[in-house]
């Protein structure tokens, strides 16, 4: 089988060591160039020690790629990076952005909740939002794919069949996330000291989370009308998973079947018995993600309160496996090829 060829810019994150590990026993795809801005001219080995066994290419400045000969580049770059590193790259090259910089369709939006204007709008008319399930026939064809944010993914997955189905109300939906560290990227922060998450459990950017904005956007799109959600994310003591929790009203079979319905034939996405909840652990280092549908204390209500959980790993399902799967889709590969390997448990 001939293999494409890949890049990945930013290999030195957490999300390029996820993309290295999941393409290294992909069958359709080889690494042949990585960058790194400040680890340029170190061994992949000697940055993550548990990629010592992998015969990769050494880490360079993202200039000394010759991408005549790549077929597809992963950008696992920091947000506000990857629209002036894309803008720079072959107009023939395939994309799959990981970053926050092209999720959003209108860029004065963009502007409002990143701070500062857009510089690459023409790519960003042409970017389809990742989000492989709603958007897979746009996928196949795109030449850029805006990764979608892990925490709007995990938010987006139980709510989108219900509120397209209006089985839910649209205007009381409450999204109570929790989310592991390795979500806030791998360079050094203060807040993200051992000692300043272990033992501790608080809320972050509540009520302004950037991801908000995803919401907003496909909610909005997919129903017809604007739809406002409540979100306050979490800050868990763990490294990997993210589980989301929407109350919301409605009827609990009504609204599994329609979960259950959306996602029959979807590899990925799991929906448990009704009445059953998930848990990020049944998820941890795969590309599942899993859904559960309960109902609260007082199904006499009308219409009554109902939970949906949704749990999924940030970094693999949440980012570098969405991007995989993605661009299976786009280099016309099987859509799970290098993706379904089960969960890491315990």
């Amino acid at each position: 089988m001939t293999k494409h060829r890949i890049a990945i810019l930013g290999a030195s994150g957490y999300t390029g060591a996820e993309l290295v590990r999941l393409i290294a026993t992909h069958p359709g795809l080889e690494i042949v160039a990585m960058s790194a801005d400040r680890k340029a001219g170190q061994t992949m080995a000697q940055v993550f020690p548990h990629l010592r066994h992998l015969d990769l290419p050494m880490l360079c400045k993202i200039d000394e790629i010759d991408f005549a000969g790549v077929d597809l580049c992963f950008c696992a770059l920091p947000h506000a990076t990857s629209q002036e590193v894309i803008r720079g790259l072959p107009r023939d090259l395939k994309i799959v952005d990981l970053s926050a910089d092209f999720r959003l369709r209108d860029p004065k939006v963009y502007e409002a909740w990143y701070g500062h204007e857009h510089f690459a709008l023409d790519i960003q008319n042409e970017a389809v939002y990742g989000l492989t399930e709603f958007y897979r026939d746009e996928i196949r064809a795109a030449r850029v794919v805006a990764g979608t944010g892990c925490n709007s993914m995990t938010g987006l997955f139980p709510l989108l069949p219900p509120l397209i189905d209006g089985v839910i109300d649209a205007d009381d939906i409450i999204i109570d996330l929790a989310t592991g560290v390795s979500g806030a990227g791998r360079s050094a922060k203060e807040g993200l000291l051992h000692a300043e998450v272990s033992e501790g459990y608080h809320a972050y950017n509540v009520a302004k989370h950037r991801h908000m904005a995803e919401f907003d956007q496909e909610f909005s799109k997919f129903t017809g009308r604007e739809v406002r959600v409540t979100f306050v994310p979490h800050l868990l003591p763990q490294n990997r998973g993210i589980l989301a929790t929407c109350y919301v009203k409605g009827e609990a079979e009504a609204i599994h079947a329609s979960l259950a319905r959306r996602y029959a034939d979807e590899p990925f996405l799991v929906v448990l018995p009704l009445g059953e909840a998930p848990a990020t652990r049944h998820v941890r280092g795969s590309n599942f993600c899993h859904l559960g549908v309960i109902p609260d204390r007082d199904p006499g209500r009308d219409p009554g309160r109902v939970m949906i959980f949704s749990a999924l790993d940030n970094l693999t399902k949440g980012s570098s496996g969405q991007a995989v799967q993605n661009a299976n889709l786009m280099l016309g590969l099987d859509e799970t090829a290098g993706l379904m390997a089960a969960p890491i448990f315990p």
